[in-house]
């Protein structure tokens, strides 16, 4: 028996450049639906609707974002993003305008706005070296640690934080002669920033820094050996969640004017894990989801439970029950559920096709 030996080179992928990435053809079509909804809501929807349930929604998406970028494909559970975002609106209130003139610098906001995201990338590159040597329960417990002592910190000084009091009164910019601050505007700002940081982070799975993060959370010792660094990936990975979450922090301090040590204090912070578990942690649609989903819950429980007749703080405890819900059924958080009943409706049809 012969074989015949082939000489020909298999076909090399040609470069992907720049114009491939934002080839319009390689988005789903259902994520052009969805696009084409959001873009329409402020058509059909209140005021009240566009800034306190989207435009929050899109905020704590992307601060749960960029724990999904360290959990999901890093493997790195990390409760700072909520201290990082705090940081850079404590920077953005600082070195830009508000009423708190005997501290603030009133420096031009791109300047302001600069400074904020590298006070938020500090934060997690100094919270990332000190946790990237560690794993699990320890990873936990050291950024929750750091992010309590910072709101402890900004709650005792009144030098630079204003102490519990905080700052109020912070400006937000205006452009193009448009006031970011009305509603509608501020809805479509926040869904802009949103949008590319979803698509940002969907892409960066696919770079080769994406699929090697990838690779360390898979295996280290064997991308160890390979010749990658393992805890400079990582820590890249922190600095790369500390721009989301400093691009969200100063978004937060823009919708309400004003930032204070609860900001930045354990129930948020524990209020971003419990987001993107909901949504789904290997998702980047799953901290959106999560977060609207939150929002909706945040806003309607508190009426619900004050027309039965119960205190309207305990809308935690509807938080609490829903998130218990859906991680008993789907521990892949609403994401998981949904590709569950998609690919039971899909399959069928499949194999309709398959035999006919």
């Amino acid at each position: 028996m012969t074989y015949a030996i082939s000489t020909k080179r298999p076909a090399q992928e040609p470069p992907r450049t720049l114009a491939h990435w934002f080839d319009p053809t390689r988005i789903p079509a259902h994520i052009w639906v969805i696009a084409i909804i959001l873009l329409l809501v402020p058509t059909f929807t209140s005021e009240f609707t566009q800034y306190q349930i989207f435009g929050w929604a899109f905020i704590l998406g992307m601060i749960s974002l960029s724990l999904m970028i360290l959990a999901g494909y890093g493997g790195m559970v990390s409760l700072v993003q909520m201290t990082a975002a705090a940081a850079a609106g404590y920077a953005i209130a600082i070195f830009g305008t508000s009423a708190v003139t005997e501290i603030s610098f009133a420096w031009p906001w791109p300047i302001a706005v600069i400074i904020a995201i590298l006070a938020s990338v500090l934060v997690c590159v100094i919270s990332g070296a000190l946790a990237i040597r560690t794993e699990g329960i320890y990873t936990i417990m050291i950024t929750l640690a750091i992010g309590s002592a910072f709101f402890y910190f900004t709650r005792q000084n009144y030098t630079v934080f204003n102490g519990f009091t905080g700052f109020n009164g912070v400006q937000t910019p205006v452009l193009f002669g448009v006031n970011w601050k009305e509603p509608t505007p501020f809805y479509y700002l926040t869904l802009s920033v949103a949008g590319l940081s979803y698509w940002f982070t969907v892409h960066l799975a696919r770079t080769p820094f994406g699929l090697a993060l990838q690779g360390v959370r898979d295996n280290p010792r064997r991308m160890a050996a390979m010749g990658f660094s393992v805890n400079a990936h990582r820590l890249a990975a922190y600095a790369i969640a500390g721009v989301l979450s400093g691009i969200a922090g100063i978004l937060l301090v823009w919708s309400t004017g004003q930032i204070s040590p609860n900001t930045g204090s354990v129930g948020p912070i524990i209020d971003i894990l419990v987001i993107t578990v909901i949504g789904g942690i290997n998702r980047p649609i799953g901290p959106f989801v999560g977060a609207l989903l939150y929002v909706l819950l945040r806003t309607y429980s508190l009426d619900f439970l004050n027309a039965i007749g119960l205190d309207g703080e305990r809308f935690k405890l509807v938080i609490g029950l829903t998130f218990l819900v859906i991680v008993y059924f789907s521990p892949n958080g609403i994401c998981g559920i949904w590709d569950k009943h998609i690919k039971r409706l899909w399959q069928p049809i499949k194999l309709e096709e398959h035999n006919g």
